[in-house]
């Protein structure tokens, strides 16, 4: 009895040594941080923005490595099967959840296959138009798509996609039907509003402020509980007509499953405390971004209560399978 205790009291101690060790040592080579979105999007952003203070604290490169496509899905099952020693992460968004009901045939399970570091921040999305459709207000919206049904097109970052659900959610709540152009990514999308080749989208904040400051775009409304401080005139969805509207995107942080602890809390540490610091606050805030980190439990339990919640949505939309 005493020769089992002992040896798993050794046991206990080599484990411990080996994540002190591992999180010395971390990290040892670049690290390769995945958005699974195209270039251009708010995903991409965050990446870029997290990446760069990521790299500061851990003295390393941190290579950001956009992986589009699928909703999102491929570059999750890229992270997802990557080897487990921290140099490879992926920065997502809510529609990591949404995925697991929209895509019966992906190669990974988010809650199984990813480890969790931290949320980053929240955003609502933005209904914004291309200059020449002549509507000002959501309610103009609605009525223009009522008087000529079967006429606008929006934009989406694909099919299932944060924006397209964001859409899905209108729909419903004011009881019409938009025609969907599904892109590569929020900035295909966008672009694509801005040149005419669309009517209109619900992409997320930050990734219209560029196009919306030059003046390419027009905004009608934010999807958020409360208005957004960088455009404090223009109305919530509730504001604008339709009350119980709310729509809002958070952001991750998130390894592959197996990444030694001492490492997702080596992650979690950097990305708590470069959250906390007011310049990294304010230049998240100037594109739309509300910081917000929290523990890896945290965000687990946010991405179960996700899966659940938007099972239910995509069911009652309508929207397809894949």
């Amino acid at each position: 009895m005493r020769i089992c205790v002992l040896a798993a009291a050794i046991l206990g101690l080599l484990f411990a040594a080996v994540g002190v060790q591992a999180q010395q040592n971390y990290p040892t080579k670049p690290i390769r941080l995945i958005v699974p979105f195209a270039a251009g999007g708010t995903s991409d952003l965050m990446g870029r923005v997290i990446g760069a203070r990521l790299g500061e604290a851990l003295g390393q490169t941190v290579v950001v490595d956009n992986r589009g496509g699928a909703g999102g899905t491929i570059g999750a099952a890229l992270a997802a099967q990557a080897v487990a020693d921290g140099h490879t992460l992926l920065v997502p968004h809510v529609g990591l959840a949404i995925n697991e009901t929209l895509y019966a045939q992906r190669q990974y399970n988010a809650v199984r296959d990813l480890a969790p570091i931290s949320r980053l921040g929240d955003t609502p999305n933005a209904v914004v138009v291309n200059n020449a459709l002549p509507v000002k207000s959501v309610q103009e919206l609605i009525a223009l798509a009522r008087k000529e049904p079967g006429k606008l097109n929006y934009g989406s970052a694909g099919v299932g996609s944060a924006a397209h659900l964001a859409m899905a959610l209108l729909e419903y709540a004011a009881g019409i039907k938009f025609n969907h152009v599904p892109y590569k990514g929020g900035g295909p999308a966008l672009i694509a509003t801005v040149a005419g080749q669309v009517d209109f989208s619900i992409p997320a904040y930050p990734t219209s402020v560029p196009h919306l400051k030059a003046g390419r775009l027009r905004i009608l409304a934010v999807t958020g509980a409360k208005r957004e401080p960088t455009v404090p005139d223009v109305p919530t969805m509730a504001e604008a007509g339709l009350p119980g509207y709310e729509f809002v995107i958070w952001f991750g942080l998130f390894a592959p499953a197996g990444t030694p602890q001492a490492v997702i809390s080596r992650l979690n540490r950097e990305i708590v405390k470069a959250l906390a610091t007011p310049d990294m606050r304010e230049k998240l805030a100037q594109t739309g971004v509300d910081a917000e980190s929290s523990t890896p439990e945290q965000l687990a339990r946010l991405l179960r209560s996700d899966v659940a919640k938007w099972a239910k949505i995509i069911k009652v939309a309508g929207i397809p399978i894949n």
